[in-house]
């Protein structure tokens, strides 16, 4: 009799263990300091790109995390060391040497969902001749099950822009999502939305995938 209930309740379905959301702790460990500094110490040619992280219904996203990468005033995508310089005693992450171009730049959103980055003007990568000016950007957010690639583009750059392989292959109003808009002298601002408005006032920002 006992064999018998024992293979009936193995016979029985089991119940599903209840899932729990940890996380994501993109401010923990991943931010260090001078993260939004690209640009060396005092440049004269800094720029400054900010703006908003937006979920499909307009409201802030306080804890995303933005990376950003960019070809050096050359071209080249070798960037350079100096980002994540330690402590040679404790450890601690000390940030920035102030002196190179990394062409990398890691910022967290505040509590308000905004960003802002320090960085050159955008140059387009060498041996890419039609590609126009650009920032590569990352995005890891509460939501994503994978991080988002895209990019942002310069109004400055209107001819280069125009024969660009991404832009000019989008409509234009999918275009214009990739554009910075000028918001101050060497400022510009870029909002990512994550998606578009359900009533349609808002598009999505045009996101990569890459293969």
């Amino acid at each position: 009799m006992t064999g018998t209930t024992d293979r009936a309740e193995r016979a029985a379905p089991l119940a599903v263990t209840p899932s729990q959301t940890v996380g994501p702790f993109y401010g923990y460990a991943l931010p260090f300091p001078g993260g939004d500094h690209m640009a060396p110490t005092g440049h004269p040619d800094t720029i400054t790109v900010h703006g908003t992280v937006l979920d499909g219904t307009g409201a802030t996203v306080p804890d995303a995390l933005l990376e950003f990468w960019q070809a050096g005033p050359d071209g080249s995508l070798t960037g350079a060391p100096g980002s994540l310089r330690r402590d040679p005693v404790t450890g601690a992450v000390l940030g920035r040497n102030g002196v190179d171009f990394t062409g990398f730049g890691r910022v967290p959103t505040d509590a308000d969902g905004r960003y802002a980055v320090r960085t050159l003007p955008a140059t387009a990568p060498a041996g890419t001749p039609d590609a126009a000016p650009y920032l590569a950007v990352c995005v890891f957010a509460r939501g994503l099950l994978h991080h988002l690639f895209t990019r942002v583009y310069f109004p400055r750059n209107e001819t280069a822009n125009a024969a660009d392989p991404l832009l000019s292959s989008l409509p234009a109003h999918r275009a214009r999502t990739l554009l910075a808009r000028p918001d101050g002298p060497a400022r510009y601002r870029f909002d990512v939305r994550l998606q578009a408005a359900e009533d349609g006032s808002t598009e999505e920002t045009v996101f990569l995938a890459f293969r």
